[in-house]
């Protein structure tokens, strides 16, 4: 569902990022290394300028939210072209300690890469509304395919209109 051009709903940017499965790491920067040569990326950035960024962010302050899942992204946007963003929803091999306030390791990582703040904002604040949804969380705990994804989000952004 697109709002405007650079706010996309969340199944288009996770159609458009992808579901990865068994991403290795016992460390955040392992596990962010190791996401960010899995996944498939526009071809306006690099994956050692997506890698720098996403570190970055995360020497701030944890990306972990809770409930076992990390919201890792780029503090400033690192592309400029709004039908390059994206959400990969990313499977860890095993949980690592992400340092959540909740003390749950994190088995899964919605990494976000959006071209302007506003969008950034946008996405984080779905995605977020999304992360208290038990049936949310339960579908990321089976690792869930992207149809089965899509048509949970789906089903619960039609309950917004």
């Amino acid at each position: 569902m697109k709002k405007n051009s650079e706010e996309y709903g969340l199944i288009d940017l996770i159609q458009r990022g992808g579901i990865y499965q068994d991403i290795p790491g016992t460390t955040p920067s392992e596990v962010l290394a190791n996401t960010i040569q899995t996944i498939a990326l526009p071809p306006s950035i690099t994956r050692e300028d997506l890698l720098k960024a996403v570190l970055e962010r995360e020497d701030l302050m944890s990306t972990a939210v809770g409930n076992g899942i990390a919201l890792p992204h780029p503090r400033n946007p690192i592309i400029t072209c709004p039908q390059e963003q994206f959400v990969s929803i990313c499977f860890l091999q095993q949980p690592v300690d992400w340092k959540a306030l909740d003390g749950t390791a994190v088995h899964t990582l919605l990494l976000i890469v959006s071209a302007s703040a506003k969008s950034h904002l946008h996405t984080l604040s779905r995605i977020t509304f999304f992360c208290q949804q038990e049936s949310f969380r339960r579908h990321l705990q089976s690792h869930a395919s992207l149809e089965h994804m899509s048509a949970l989000i789906q089903a619960i952004e039609q309950t917004w209109h």
